[in-house]
């Protein structure tokens, strides 16, 4: 046993040994080696572009260095990559863009950010060309900007139009003994009708349908412009799968050419004036990217300050995933208190979530106002709990294709009494008070308790228009009749009063600068999460964090599930959440 015990102390021994000199040799390096992150961009290069690894606009910052050094913060969020695209179409060394299969994580909103960027580039008179084995609606809808589409001979071009899905648990629930409790306020706020019914109800139908129509006409409309096609026969060819082959997509000039990967190439080398037979000169967009975001090239005194507040809204401090309390209202502490911030650009991207924490970010934004503009810069989301914190900006802008609005509050309660009595658990309480025991999810929901929540329900809906109407200048009952928990893109919500402008983050910094009065200024990104290289180490390998394993094993698709799984656990008490969430494939 003792030989054993030596055995065990010994391999223990060198597996700290080599873990810590893992460590220095990464933090000699990072503190002596010179910038890691630098890129050498040679002369006649060509952008690579591939958004594959970028989901967030926020690649994200932290108190101790080290984190960033080990976690996913040390990625680059959407904003780095539309600096990059900026920036390589004033450098002389970039000639053009190449598009690659680019399969990205990017929403709606997003896309179309990037396509707009990728427009601004081609003003050089530099070229973007886009290669795909088979081309998902979105990726087309990007690489539809490109001089020249290509298109592998066995691939096809998805182009079908938008649809979405909801899945329904009434007899589920009957079935296995456990249910959901449902308060809610809104006849729109369908985040819990499939706890209610079998089947969707006509008033979610009616917003589904028009929230899908208003997306698809704003893509079919760039698209068209584009590619020179009327959108009348865009329709026709989503309805009859006209794009499903490769000649069909090119004899419907969806496409340009039907080629294989190393054709591609060498078209680019004749872009280039390279020879056949030679290598060209490649620049990874992250790479660029990565180094633009950390060689500064303004530094102008004055700032505008941008305040990303993106993902789901939880309590506590927040990260890169999920907006929590204390990053954001630090960060706009900090910004209200900075004499050399002259305004404030909030970045939503957020389907909601806790009321409580929206109304004390909404706090924090109304009292920075007072010192200082706030202009809201909405994202793929900002409905629900997004909107809360939005809705008393000075000025909003959404993209066309931003979903918003959903103002409109529930709550559920899971209760197993049911199952419960069917496998023989009889649940007993004993109180000194009528409501002492609050709720149990083994005794069944009584109309006394219900009426509590239903009355801290209306309570908060009607803060939160009353809210609305005091920022966006309207009436109580004009928000009432807008509101009830129904989901608008941006197309729609500047028809109705819930956004000022259609636009993306540049057009919200310089209204932002405007405002202020100011012509000569830098950004400022914000939060700085506050977490440390201790707390990382409790749960992380050295080399990789724990999601980026998880996301590793189970793929994107299927991490994503279980990270929705995870914040439902999370959420706590009243919630100001989206009814459903849109993805664009």
């Amino acid at each position: 046993m003792k030989f054993f015990g030596n055995v065990l102390a010994t391999v223990v021994g060198l597996f700290l040994f080599f873990m810590i000199s893992f460590f220095m040799l990464i933090l000699f390096s990072a503190l002596f080696g010179g910038d890691p992150d630098a890129v050498n961009v040679q002369d006649n290069s060509v952008l690579v572009f591939d958004m594959e690894n970028v989901s967030n606009d926020y690649g994200g910052k932290y108190s101790d260095p080290l984190v960033t050094m080990f976690s996913e913060g040390k990625s680059i969020g959407v904003s780095d990559i539309l600096n990059a695209i900026s920036e390589a179409k004033n450098d002389d060394k970039i000639k053009g863009i190449s598009i690659l299969n680019d399969n990205s994580l990017t929403g709606i909103a997003q896309t179309k950010a990037l396509r707009d960027a990728l427009l601004d580039f081609k003003k050089s008179g530099k070229f973007v060309v886009a290669y795909s084995n088979a081309y998902s609606q979105k990726e087309y809808y990007l690489n539809s900007v490109a001089d020249e589409i290509y298109l592998n001979p066995g691939g096809e071009v998805d182009f079908k139009g938008l649809s979405t899905e909801v899945m329904f648990f009434k007899d589920f629930q009957e079935k296995s003994g456990i249910t959901m409790e449902v308060i809610r306020h809104g006849k729109y706020k369908s985040a819990v009708e499939p706890f209610l019914d079998n089947k969707m109800s006509e008033a979610n139908r009616e917003q589904l349908t028009a929230l899908l129509n208003s997306i698809w006409n704003s893509i079919a409309t760039e698209v068209s412009q584009s590619r020179k096609i009327p959108i009348e026969k865009l329709n026709e060819l989503a309805n009859t799968l006209g794009a499903r082959t490769p000649e069909m997509a090119k004899a419907n000039k969806l496409i340009d050419k039907i080629t294989y990967e190393d054709e591609y190439h060498n078209d680019i080398r004749k872009r280039l004036k390279v020879d056949q037979d030679e290598k060209y000169n490649k620049v990874e967009l992250l790479d660029y990217a990565r180094n633009v975001a950390t060689t500064p090239s303004n530094f102008a005194s004055d700032k505008i300050a941008i305040v990303y507040a993106q993902g789901e809204i939880l309590s506590g401090e927040g990260d890169v995933g999920y907006i929590g309390e204390g990053s954001i209202r630090r960060s706009l502490q900090e910004a209200r208190k900075d004499e050399n911030v002259k305004a404030v650009v909030l970045r939503v991207d957020s389907p909601g979530g806790s009321a409580l924490t929206s109304d004390l970010i909404w706090r924090e934004i109304e009292l920075t106002k007072k010192k200082k503009p706030v202009v809201v810069s909405m994202g793929n989301y900002a409905a629900s709990g997004g909107y809360y914190i939005s809705c008393n900006a000075n000025k909003i802008f959404a993209e066309s294709g931003t979903i918003t609005g959903s103002i409109g509050v529930f709550g559920t309660l899971p209760n197993v009494t049911k199952l419960s009595n069917k496998i023989g658990i009889n649940s007993v309480q004993v109180k000194t008070h009528a409501n002492a025991s609050g709720y149990s999810p083994f005794v069944p929901l009584d109309d006394n308790f219900r009426n509590q929540i239903q009355g801290e329900i209306e309570r908060i809906y009607t803060t939160f228009t009353t809210k609305v109407a005091q920022g966006r200048k309207m009436t109580v009952a004009q928000v009432d009749s807008i509101a009830q928990g129904r989901v608008w893109t941006g197309a729609e919500a500047i028809k109705i009063g819930l956004v000022d402008k259609i636009g993306g983050m540049d057009d919200a910094i310089k209204e932002a600068a405007k405002l202020a009065k100011t012509t000569d200024y830098r950004t400022q990104d914000f939060p700085e999460y506050d977490k440390k290289f201790a707390d990382l180490l409790a749960g992380f390998p050295f080399a990789q964090s724990k999601d980026e394993i998880l996301k590793e094993e189970l793929g994107a698709e299927n991490f994503e599930i279980l990270q929705q799984a995870k914040r439902m656990t999370q959420r706590k008490g009243v919630q100001a959440l989206l009814p459903v969430k849109i993805d664009i494939h």
